[in-house]
């Protein structure tokens, strides 16, 4: 079983913007951290960043194609609160998906409230650092082993 991580707009600046939201670990170093616990726990994982709308659009289309993944956990960034592109992509592709932030996005600013994308996705999980990540692979894990029970 293989989960697709997508990561949106400046996530890849992790480590070195805004340290008392993001902290300072870097997307690399809490991709490595999500990728030993998934294997560790019987996933494979994929990882796919871009700040670009469309790139997300497309890795979301390829989630079987180009990487034989069986479900999402996307943090769009900021593109959560707008991007109904994301939003319609995810819709589009049939397997379980799940929206994370690391921060809690209801304890933030008002905009950040709103999520576009949540409707088309099986559950949300904020405010828990890499740990948000690590929870969405164990609920879509559970998603898919229920799924292959059926």
């Amino acid at each position: 079983m293989k989960i697709l991580i997508v990561n949106g707009p400046n996530l890849n600046m992790l480590g070195a913007r805004e340290k008392q939201i993001y902290g300072e670990q870097t997307l690399d170093e809490m991709n490595k951290e999500i990728a030993a616990f998934c294997n560790d726990n019987g996933m494979e994982t994929a990882f796919y960043q871009s700040n670009i709308e469309g790139e997300i659009v497309s890795a979301i289309h390829g989630v079987r194609s180009v990487y034989g993944a069986d479900a999402i956990v996307i943090n769009a960034g900021a593109y959560t609160h707008y991007s109904h592109a994301i939003g319609d992509a995810l819709a589009c592709v049939k397997v379980p998906k799940a929206e994370v932030h690391i921060s809690n996005v209801h304890a933030r600013e008002n905009f950040r409230h709103l999520s576009v994308l949540a409707d088309n996705c099986n559950g949300v999980i904020c405010g828990f650092g890499a740990d948000s990540y690590k929870l969405a692979c164990l609920a879509m894990k559970n998603i898919l082993i229920k799924q292959a029970e059926k």
